[in-house]
């Protein structure tokens, strides 16, 4: 059987990195008797894979991975054992069966993910808000890419699928997943560049408010709204 599971993470846990995050819950499930298929062979270790690994110093209320079960367990008593074992800044939101095939694997399934951006008090200007919807309307929002040998230029107009103010902050629907991936600070970085505001890698806060595969129709839904027949 498997299984996907959500969960959000919060406060100081936001300073643990995904090889971490995933130690932690290997061990969660270990205390929760979760009963959790291995691998074979010499050095087995858990049937489990992470949607997309979250940065270090973001938050989230959508993050997920699939896990596969040797028997099947009932998504209440799952989620009491497992929140049992969390600590303060992760709880477990969803335990849900989902078609075992690779095509519904989380990580392939994921094509996107909403943020909101917090600016440092007094950051932006009394316009930033028609100054958002003028840089939204640009045909290209063209940023430098740097890597180990060279740097180009990215057009990365065409990730960003919406961008608006959301009460005195910043709301954001990005591509995501293997295929392509917006940071949500390299959209807050082009913006701010665009209009001239000053800002430093404190200027703005992030968190992910979801993460979304596509569905046969294309629309984009909430990992946890699919049950596989869907995608």
């Amino acid at each position: 059987m498997k299984v996907r599971i959500k969960f959000c993470k919060y406060g100081m846990m936001k300073f643990i990195g995904h090889l971490d995050m995933m130690r932690f819950f290997q061990k969660a499930l270990r205390r929760a008797e979760i009963p959790v298929k291995y691998t074979e062979g010499y050095s087995p270790h858990m049937v489990m894979s992470f949607a997309s690994p979250l940065g270090v110093g973001l938050t989230s209320d959508g993050e997920y991975f699939d896990l596969e079960l040797t028997e099947e367990m009932a998504e209440a008593e799952a989620l009491e054992r497992l929140n049992r074992e969390m600590v303060e800044g992760v709880k477990v939101l969803r335990f849900f069966p989902v078609p075992g095939d690779k095509k519904n694997k989380a990580m392939t399934l994921v094509e996107a993910a909403s943020w909101t951006a917090f600016p440092a008090p007094g950051l932006l200007p009394e316009n930033w808000k028609s100054l958002l919807s003028s840089f939204f309307q640009q045909e290209e929002i063209l940023i430098t890419k740097e890597t180990k040998r060279s740097s180009r230029e990215v057009n990365i107009r065409p990730l960003i699928y919406q961008l608006e103010p959301e009460g005195e902050s910043i709301s954001m629907l990005l591509a995501a997943g293997s295929r392509e991936n917006l940071k949500p600070e390299l959209v807050t970085g082009a913006f701010c560049s665009w209009a001239g505001i000053p800002v430093t890698e404190f200027s703005f806060t992030y968190h992910k408010k979801e993460t979304f595969a596509r569905t046969a129709d294309g629309e984009l839904a909430p990992l946890d709204a699919l049950t596989g027949e869907e995608s």
